[in-house]
């Protein structure tokens, strides 16, 4: 069996492959790597016979969506959910086939209603979406979240597997991959030891955690499965970029890095920033994002542009500013100089 675990940076989110036969599953896909998922499909030889959901995300998007319409695939998750646009709708004790092996569907809510867990069909490996993450779990104040409901779940329907049955979370801070049922019983804070639903149900109230950033994007596109409202352009030819959700083309800082030929950098942020702590980029040009529609003449329309900023929010408004202006050849830098410097990347300026 082929098995492959996949991480997107922004939202910290694991991607999982499992393929046998020369037939794939997809376990939470993510719109923004789609390009890259489907790349290793093709590399590997593999057909995608389906995409499955662990559950609505609110801190991302999924690519499941794209998926079908590029590889052909099905969608699936959990009825319960509620999402709209599913080839099949899961239910629990439901079998997802692939080559000559199987996932099977466990019930695990309470972070949401409509959250599952995918079990391999000799219970080696288990994927647990948010349910339970290593040494923590999903949050339960928002999205049908219910404490006492997810304890439950987690010590019924997970905690009962074999202790050497590896978890993969949905997401992981820190950088840690996975996790073991014996490691979660005997560790997790939350759930192990001598714990009880009465402490669970304090700690999570206690957790006062900000909503996700993406939550009011994320969550409606979700229930639709990731379709987006319009149709993606043509991939552009100047440079390896992805097409992220909110309708604009992004570059990743490596990729950028890479190019032969160096675009026009056009850094949206205040003087102060440019010439702060962060630094900027090379060659690029400093042209405020309140100044931008005002200075396109200092542009030269025939060259790609990639915009940068802090963390690739004003910049990403400004790439839609240019679009909107008839650029076509116009990139934001993904993440910003936050994640361009947490690579690696060259700066001019700044400070260590």
């Amino acid at each position: 069996m082929i098995f492959r675990q996949l991480f997107d940076p922004a939202s910290s989110t694991y991607t999982y492959l499992l393929a046998e036969g020369g037939e794939a599953v997809l376990i939470d896909p993510v719109f923004e790597q789609v390009r890259r998922d489907a790349a290793l499909l093709r590399e590997l030889g593999l057909r995608l016979v389906a995409t499955v959901e662990t559950h609505v995300h609110a801190d991302h998007i999924t690519g499941a969506a794209l998926l079908r319409r590029r590889l052909g695939c099905q969608v699936m998750g959990a009825a319960a959910g509620g999402a709209q646009g599913l080839d099949r709708a899961l239910v629990p004790g439901d079998r997802i086939a692939f080559g000559g092996r199987f996932l099977s569907v466990r019930a695990t809510p309470g972070h949401t209603d409509g959250c599952i867990t995918l079990v391999l069909d000799d219970e080696t490996l288990a994927f647990t979406g948010d349910a339970l993450l290593i040494r923590g779990c999903g949050r339960t104040d928002f999205q049908q979240g219910n404490a006492r409901r997810l304890y439950q779940s987690v010590h019924e329907q997970l905690l009962t597997l074999p202790d050497a049955t590896l978890l993969y979370p949905g997401h992981d801070y820190r950088g840690l991959t996975v996790t073991s049922v014996g490691e979660e019983r005997r560790y997790n804070p939350r759930f192990g030891g001598a714990s009880s639903p009465e402490d669970f149900c304090g700690h999570m109230a206690a957790l006062a955690l900000p909503h996700p950033k993406r939550m009011m994007e994320a969550v409606p596109a979700n229930l639709r499965c990731g379709e987006p409202e319009s149709e993606p352009p043509p991939e552009p030819d100047w440079a390896p970029l992805t097409w992220a959700f909110a309708g604009l083309w992004e570059i990743e800082p490596q990729a950028l890095e890479e190019l032969a030929t160096r675009p026009q950098l056009v850094d949206v942020r205040e003087p102060h920033e440019f010439n702060g702590p962060l630094g900027h980029l090379a060659g690029s040009r400093l042209v405020p994002l309140g100044e931008l529609r005002n200075r396109l003449d200092e542009l030269d329309p025939n060259r790609p542009v990639v915009l940068v900023c802090r963390s690739g929010a004003r910049s990403a408004q400004a790439t839609l500013q240019l679009m909107n202006a008839g650029w076509g050849r116009v990139a934001n830098l993904t993440g910003g100089l936050l994640r361009w410097r947490a690579q690696g990347g060259a700066v001019e300026g700044g400070e260590d």
